[in-house]
């Protein structure tokens, strides 16, 4: 609730003016059945003709400025509404960028999504009532009540027996719902990730014939989703025909009373028309409370759920000069003694927190120099990309050190450490839009650097052969270009930035030997002045290096140069004659 007050605090004036105008409507909306009891006790009796009228146009009127405030209300509540969701949408994209490796794997990105889709649409719904059904609900219950008690204090009487009870069932049924829709939301989360699961290992599922497969899969999360929503629909429809009951029951005893007394001559039969009326209003306004607890208790587990997110504390804050690290020596890139375990660094994830898993690096150490080279190789799950995470801050060691520039990473401001990259990763995201804007990637690199580095990443000769060149729009992903042609344009990517440090983790594994080869010879030959980290498979990518960490099980099992680990590294040495035939 705290959320959705905070993000309406940014608009309270458009807000109170919203508030205003349907409290205005609901008045006026009160005022017809008042207007129709003094038109039929008062004046209908004196036989003058202009005189109903006058009284039927004031009626007409204000059912006409009834109308027009309600528009002007809800129009003003939609678009305050919509300014919250879209500013808790940008919170949420916001915080969510900066999440650290662990928080992220910690919430994971299903239930992100839906935090991010579903969970603000409900706030957007609750925001919109809270400004129209929230004001004129209670008006109508409230004021429908007092008027009645001013027009025949016995007959609303009934009515005022009856609220309390409306009232404890609402409240009591909105306390047990909302547990309920939280866990709706939990088990919508398991629906999108199967659904992303499906649509992006698509052709995977086909391939192996498992469509049935994947549908059970996915029919048996929607069923659960399904089952939670029609048990919290179930449990919030109780106050619904409880009241309807109750105020039915009302009515008909009020029908009864009021015919005896107008029978009687105790009351005119005006009175209990519009008695009547105000019942109905008051019949309204207590089924629009229920609609306003139904919303809110979804908005309120979604709010919460939202709120775990924006209030993760920062995992990865920048230290101060005096709580980071110094490095033990000289070197531009230093990695000292580092450990590291995937699930340790989630910070406050919302409690979301996975188990730690096994170290995925244990004792890391070396050191490189501003322009030198380093290759790191090892079999698959060895810790290669691990270490290039931890370079950029992805993730913090829980051991050791690691340091750029002489400064421990940690100490960094994020967007001043990662300038210094420039990043192929192994899965590396092609967007849908140009290929000059997916190398560019909004940093304004100029036309000639820009086609420097298609160059070097020997895509230019693709490039080329596309009818629109540079501006050829690539699809999502890049489903219109070949594994091979894809990675070049990472490469590019990387490259057109003239970063500091060149890192390249396993950006070749589709390319054939020849344009591998010839990929790393333009990189040496015109970015020489790069530190260059080549992650590979392959020991032609990295044999060139000027050092090569050779990884195992997360573990250094070989550092030095190629010819030097052929002596001294059985791993890299099994790994060469594996690749490249028996030595001579």
């Amino acid at each position: 609730m705290r959320l959705i007050a905070r993000a309406m605090g940014r608009y309270k004036g458009a807000v109170a003016v919203c508030v205003l105008i349907k409290l205005l409507a609901t008045l006026s909306e009160l005022l017809l059945p008042y207007i129709l009891e003094h038109i039929i006790d008062d004046v209908a009796p004196l036989g003058e003709l202009r005189l109903a009228v006058f009284w039927g146009l004031v009626m007409f009127a204000a059912a006409l400025v009834c109308r027009q405030l309600n528009v002007w209300a809800n129009r003003r509540a939609i678009e305050s509404a919509h300014r919250v969701s879209y500013d808790v949408r940008q919170a949420l994209f916001q915080k969510t960028a900066n999440l650290s490796g662990g928080q992220f794997d910690a919430f994971g990105l299903p239930s992100l999504i839906s935090r991010m889709t579903s969970d603000s649409y409900n706030v957007q719904s609750a925001v919109q009532q809270l400004q129209t059904l929230c004001v004129r609900a209670p008006m109508l219950l409230i004021g429908g009540v007092g008027v009645a008690l001013v027009m025949d204090a016995s007959l609303a009487m009934i009515l005022a027996a009856m609220l309390p009870l409306l009232l404890l069932v609402v409240f009591a049924v909105s306390a047990k719902g909302l547990p309920m829709y939280r866990r709706v939301q939990q088990k919508l989360d398991g629906v999108v990730r199967i659904m992303r699961e499906n649509i992006t290992g698509i052709r995977v599922v086909k391939a192996l014939s498992k469509t049935e497969y994947e549908q059970r899969r996915f029919s048996a999360a929607n069923d659960a989703m399904t089952d939670s929503d029609i048990a919290a629909g179930a449990v919030m429809a109780i106050p619904g025909p409880f009241m309807q009951l109750c105020l039915n029951g009302g009515l008909t005893l009020a029908v009864l009373l009021g015919a005896r007394r107008v029978n009687d001559g105790a009351m005119e039969p005006g009175v209990i028309l519009a008695f009547l009326t105000y019942f109905n209003m008051i019949t309204m306004g207590v089924m629009g409370l229920s609609r306003i607890f139904m919303t809110m208790s979804r908005a309120m587990a979604s709010a919460g759920r939202i709120a775990e997110v924006l209030q993760a504390e920062n995992a990865q804050a920048v230290l101060p000069p005096g709580e980071a690290k110094k490095p033990a020596g000289p070197g531009f890139l230093r990695f000292e003694q580092v450990g590291f375990r995937y699930g340790e660094d989630a910070g406050d994830g919302g409690g979301f927190a996975g188990e730690a898993r096994e170290k995925a690096l244990s004792g890391i150490s070396f050191t490189l120099e501003r322009g030198e080279s380093l290759g790191i190789i090892g079999p698959t799950g060895c810790g290669k990309s691990t270490i290039v995470s931890l370079l950029l801050r992805f993730y913090d060691a829980q051991e050791g050190g690691v340091f750029v520039d002489g400064k421990d990473v940690r100490a960094y401001e994020k967007d001043e450490l990662r300038r210094k990259f420039g990043v192929c990763f192994q899965n590396g995201m092609v967007f849908q839009d140009t290929l000059r804007a997916n190398v560019d990637f909004g940093r304004g690199v100029e036309e000639e650097a820009l086609r420097a580095a298609v160059e070097d990443a020997q895509a230019a000769e693709y490039i080329d052969a596309l009818e629109a060149g540079l501006d050829h729009r690539a699809d999502i992903k890049g489903a219109n270009l070949s594994g091979g042609q894809k990675q070049r344009l990472l490469v590019a990517r990387a490259l057109a930035g003239r970063p500091e440090v060149l890192i390249l983790d396993d950006s070749s594994s589709a390319l054939d030997y020849r344009t591998d080869a010839a990929m790393r010879r333009a990189i040496a030959q015109n970015h020489g002045d790069s530190t260059l980290i080549m992650v590979a498979q392959r020991v032609s990518s990295v044999m060139g290096m000027t050092r090569i960490l050779v990884m195992d099980n997360g573990k250094c099992v070989g550092f030095g140069a190629h010819e030097e680990l052929l002596k001294t590294c059985p791993a890299y040495l099994e790994t060469y004659r594996i690749q490249m035939g028996e030595l001579a």
